[in-house]
Formats: structure tokens, C-alpha cells, sequence
């Protein structure tokens, strides 16, 4: 895969394991986070393995930032193939606790940060005749729902609204827009959420384990490739069957 590629929210995570996988494809990434350090170390890890990445600090919910973003990719790649908006955040409160200002936060970096990425990307991408774009959205929001969540819920499901108008705008371009709904994945920050967490989400998953960034990665880098070149405006949820029983005691009867 000789192509050029936009992983934002790239310094770990999900971010981390798409951009580690497309590297190991032979892509050529930039990784972008808020955090240029994180990014950095991300970037030098994919180059140990003899990928091909760089890395750069940007706020996804600043427009400029994302200008520079694309500018960056243009300068040191010769263009943009792969657009992978990935960066998101997931604080949680409850409605009654929650401010104007914490689901703004979450809007603007999850959702408004999804937009301005694609526009920043989009002379570039059609420059090239052909276009991938990849987000990663969530089982919550568009499926399911979480208490403390709700700002979070809202921009997940928002963005399935905005690639599918995306990707009837994007077509005659040849610029496809799909979306992955991971489930519960073993990121730093469900490791974070604790052990308790961890089994109680294990228990609730058919396949009996959380998923990998990398179950993720390869489910991201299939609609990025050619032979999803006519899928456009579609999801693939990535939860190891996690939404599917009913209840509880549909897992306990296996």
C-alpha cells in the first residue's frame, strides 16, 4: 500500500494500532495528537519497525490546526490518500452534573473535529481521484448507550449521520466514507477504567475477551483498500458480538 495517510488521534489507542498497522502495509503516516511527545513516540516506535511516519501536534476542533495538518501531509508525503479521523475523547458525567461546557468539549473534538479533518483533507483528496475516509465512531451513541455518556453517545451517532451525506457528496470523486464502531477494546484507557471494568465488559461479550487496537486497525484498513472501493456510507461494527444478546442470560446459557 504505496499511500499517503492522516491518522488523527494517532499517539495511542485505536489511533496507534491504525496507524501501526497501514505502516506495516507500507503506507506512509502522519500521526496527529494534541500531545506532540505521545505522537512522536508513536511515530519512532512504527520507524523501529522499519514503517514510514511522522508525527505533528494539532487540536482537531481547531480549523487551523487542521489546515496545517493537511499542509504537513502535502509537504512531506507529496499528498493525501487516507483520511482516518479517529481522535476523540470519552470524559464521563451524569446529565445532571454535566455543563454547557463538557459537551461542548466532547462536540467539538469527537464531532466537529470529524468535519473539519475531511474538509481540511478534501482539495488534496480529490486531487488524487480517488479517496479514503475512515471513522472511527463507537457501538455507543449509533447502538447502544452508557450512563455518564451522553455527550459521547451524541457525537458517535453524529458522525454516522455526517458520512453518510459525506459520502453521497464525495462519490463522484471517488472518495469513499465509511465508518468502524468498535466495541469494548483494551486501549490505555479502558486499562484505565480498571480490572472490575474489564471483567464486567469481558462477561458481556460473546467471544469472552476485549478486542485488540489491531481487530480495529484491519477492519479500518479493509475500507481504506481498493477492493472496498464500492462501499461508501456503510459501517462495520467491531465488538465480537457484543451487541447481539438480548440479556445477560443469553450468555449464560453457553
Amino acid at each position: 500500500m504505496d499511500r499517503s495517510v492522516i491518522v488523527t488521534g494517532g499517539s495511542k489507542g485505536i489511533g496507534k494500532g491504525i496507524a501501526r498497522v497501514f505502516a506495516s502495509k507500507g503506507a506512509k503516516v502522519l500521526l496527529v495528537a494534541r500531545d506532540l511527545k505521545q505522537a512522536e513516540a508513536a511515530a519512532a516506535e512504527i520507524r523501529s519497525r522499519n514503517g514510514s511516519a511522522i508525527a505533528m501536534a494539532a487540536d482537531v476542533s481547531s480549523e487551523k490546526d487542521c489546515a496545517k495538518m493537511a499542509e504537513a501531509a502535502v509537504e512531506r508525503y507529496g499528498g493525501i490518500d487516507i483520511v482516518c479521523c479517529n481522535a476523540g475523547i470519552f470524559p464521563a458525567a451524569k446529565l445532571e452534573d454535566m455543563n454547557a461546557a463538557d459537551w461542548d468539549e466532547v462536540l467539538d473534538v469527537n464531532l466537529k473535529g470529524t468535519f473539519l479533518t475531511v474538509k481540511a483533507c478534501l482539495p488534496e483528496l480529490k486531487a488524487r481521484g480517488r479517496g479514503r475516509i475512515v471513522v472511527t465512531s463507537s457501538i455507543t451513541g449509533p447502538i447502544t448507550g452508557y450512563p455518564g455518556w451522553s455527550h459521547y453517545a451524541a457525537s458517535k451517532a453524529g458522525q454516522l449521520g455526517f458520512i453518510r451525506t459525506a459520502a453521497i457528496e464525495l462519490a463522484p470523486y471517488n472518495i469513499t466514507v465509511n465508518a468502524v464502531l468498535p466495541g469494548n477494546i483494551l486501549t490505555e484507557g479502558v486499562e484505565a477504567l480498571g480490572p472490575e471494568y474489564i471483567a464486567r465488559m469481558r462477561s458481556a461479550i460473546p467471544m469472552r475477551r476485549l478486542g485488540s487496537v489491531e481487530d480495529v486497525a484491519y477492519a479500518a484498513l479493509f475500507l481504506a483498500s481498493d477492493e472496498a472501493g464500492f462501499i461508501s456510507g456503510q459501517t462495520i461494527v467491531v465488538d465480537g458480538g457484543q451487541v447481539l444478546p438480548e440479556s445477560h442470560m443469553a450468555l449464560e446459557d453457553l
